[in-house]
C-alpha cells in the first residue's frame, strides 16, 4: 500500500467517521453533569485513526476518556475550552492534542472545508507503550499525566508542525494502514504512532524552548533530568569532557547536592506522578525509572518520603 492509495484512504476514513460511536455520555463533573466521549473504536483496538471532514459545525463542550492528537490536514477551526478566554484557532499544518478528561468544543469556520486527522490512543496503551519513551521531557511528561491526577483539566498543546518535519508523512502512513485494516494493523500502527509521538515531543520542545542554562552545573542537572532512567556519572563525564571526580565536586559545591541525590530527586518526582496519575503497577514504574527491580524502588521511596508508595497515594 503506497502513497497512491492515500486519497482513497482519506475518503474511506471520512465515511467511516460517522459510523464511530460519538455518543455524548453524562459524567459527574465539577460543575454538575458534563458530557464525555468514550472510546469510539472497537474493543480489540488500542489505536484509532480517524479523518473528520466538516464544512461548518459547533460541538457541544465535552471530555474524553482517551488521549487524542489532532492534525489539521486542510483548512482551520476553532477550539473552545472551559476557560472563558480559551478560544484558539488551529490552522492547517498545526497540531492540537489533549489528555483524558481534558475538555473542549470544536467549531469549524462556516463555509470552510476542514479535514482533521486524529490519532486516538487508549489510556492503558499510552501509559505502557508510549509514555516511557516520552518521559525525558519533564514538561510534556506532566502535561500527559496532569489530568489523571487532578480529575479534570482544561489543558492542551497546540503548535505548528514545521514543513520539513516527518509528522505529516507518518500520519499519512497511519491513515493508509488503518483504512485498509488487516489482522496485524494494530501492531503495525504501534511503531508508526511511537515515531509520530517522538516527533511531536521534539517539536513541542522546540516550540517551548527556553534559554539554555549556561552554568555547567545547571546543564548537567538538566541532562540528568532528560536521562534519569539510565544516566551515570561516567556517562556525564564523557558527555561534558570532565573527570567524574570533577563533576561530582562541582555539583556538590554549586547545587549543595551530590550526583546521586540529584538523580534520586528526579526519579522520586516522577515516581509520585506515575503512582498518582497512572494505573501502572509498581513493578512497571520501577523499571521506567531505571530501577532493576521493585525492591530497590520500594527501598529508595521509603527512604526519601518516609513511607511506602501505597501510603503516599492514600494521603489524598
Amino acid at each position: 500500500m503506497g502513497r497512491c492509495q492515500l486519497p482513497a484512504a482519506l475518503k474511506l476514513l471520512q465515511r467511516r467517521f460517522s459510523e464511530l460511536d460519538w455518543t455524548y455520555h453524562d459524567i459527574p463533573g465539577s460543575r454538575g453533569n458534563e458530557k464525555m466521549y468514550r472510546w469510539p473504536g472497537g474493543p480489540d483496538e488500542a489505536i484509532l485513526v480517524c479523518v473528520h471532514k466538516s464544512g461548518g459545525a459547533q460541538e457541544l463542550f465535552h471530555r474524553h476518556d482517551f488521549f487524542y492528537f489532532n492534525y489539521t490536514y486542510k483548512g482551520q477551526y476553532d477550539s473552545l475550552s472551559y476557560r472563558h478566554d480559551n478560544r484558539i484557532t488551529i490552522r492547517e499544518g498545526e497540531l492540537y492534542a489533549g489528555q483524558p478528561l481534558a475538555g473542549h468544543a470544536l467549531c469549524v469556520h462556516d463555509n470552510q472545508e476542514t479535514i482533521i486527522i486524529g490519532v486516538l490512543i487508549r489510556k492503558e496503551t499510552f501509559f505502557r507503550s508510549f509514555l516511557p519513551m516520552l518521559s525525558a521531557n519533564s514538561r510534556l511528561f506532566r502535561f500527559f499525566l496532569d489530568p489523571t491526577a487532578k480529575s479534570f483539566s482544561d489543558e492542551f498543546i497546540h503548535f505548528k508542525i514545521e514543513d520539513d518535519n516527518t509528522i505529516r508523512p507518518l500520519l499519512e502512513m497511519a491513515v493508509t494502514e488503518y483504512a485498509y485494516k488487516q489482522e496485524d494493523t494494530q501492531e503495525v500502527l504501534k511503531p508508526l504512532v511511537l515515531s509520530f509521538l517522538m516527533q511531536v515531543a521534539r517539536q513541542y520542545t522546540l516550540a517551548n524552548r527556553t534559554h539554555k542554562p549556561e552554568a555547567l552545573s545547571d546543564r548537567i542537572v538538566q541532562y540528568v533530568g532528560e536521562r534519569f532512567d539510565t544516566v551515570t556519572l561516567r556517562e556525564i563525564s564523557r558527555r561534558f569532557n570532565y573527570h567524574p571526580n570533577y563533576i561530582s565536586t562541582l555539583l556538590t559545591r554549586e547545587t549543595g547536592k551530590s550526583f546521586s541525590r540529584i538523580l534520586l530527586e528526579q526519579r522520586m518526582e516522577r515516581a509520585v506522578i506515575l503512582l498518582k496519575g497512572t494505573p501502572l503497577p509498581v513493578e512497571e514504574i520501577a523499571l521506567m525509572l531505571g530501577y532493576s527491580n521493585s525492591s530497590n524502588f520500594y527501598k529508595a521511596f521509603r527512604e526519601y518520603y518516609r513511607m511506602s508508595p501505597r501510603k503516599y497515594i492514600d494521603l489524598d
